[in-house]
Order: C-alpha cells, then sequence, then structure tokens
C-alpha cells in the first residue's frame, strides 16, 4: 500500500475526502517528525512507539574497492510496534 491507496482508504473509512485525509496524514507526519526532533517520544497506545536512536560512529568497507571507511554517528529514528497491534497483524485480536 502506498501513500495515496493509504489516503484513499483513511478517506473512506472516516468518511471525509481525500483532501481532507491527506492534510491529516500531512499533520500527523509533521506532528511525529516535530517531536522526534526535538528529543521526545510519541506514544500512542495500543499502536506503538516512535522513537530516535542514536548509532555510534562505526568503521565500514566500501563494497567496490574493498577500502575502509568511516560512517560518522547518527541519529534514526525507530518504532516499536504495540501488543495490541502486533496482535492484530499476528491474527490475534480483531479489531472492533
Amino acid at each position: 500500500m502506498n501513500k495515496s491507496e493509504l489516503i484513499e482508504q483513511v478517506a473512506t473509512s472516516a468518511g471525509i475526502t481525500r483532501a481532507q485525509a491527506n492534510a491529516a496524514m500531512d499533520a500527523f507526519r509533521d506532528a511525529v517528525t516535530g517531536a522526534l526532533r526535538s528529543g521526545d517520544r510519541v506514544t500512542l497506545v495500543g499502536f506503538g512507539t516512535f522513537s530516535v536512536s542514536e548509532r555510534a560512529a562505526r568503521n565500514g568497507r566500501n563494497p567496490q574497492t574493498g577500502a575502509t571507511i568511516k560512517i560518522k554517528a547518527t541519529k534514526v529514528p525507530k518504532f516499536k510496534a504495540g501488543k495490541e497491534f502486533s496482535e492484530a497483524v499476528k491474527g490475534g485480536k480483531k479489531k472492533k
């Protein structure tokens, strides 16, 4: 499912226009991104938690030449699925 298909499904499920669903999806993305940039975590009970993980600097290899390269430390977004979400995906609990 791509973004367009997701927006269509959200619009249909919520009984709103595609433009409203698109605006809601963009607002959600912007809110989560802003919170993570400021160092916060975003927890949606029953769905999961968005957070930022820090990767330490490390050495790697260029696959074409085999030369050792230095990879800088960086921050990466992380998502941990909540219990209810995990169970729903596994086929356990059905959403009401």
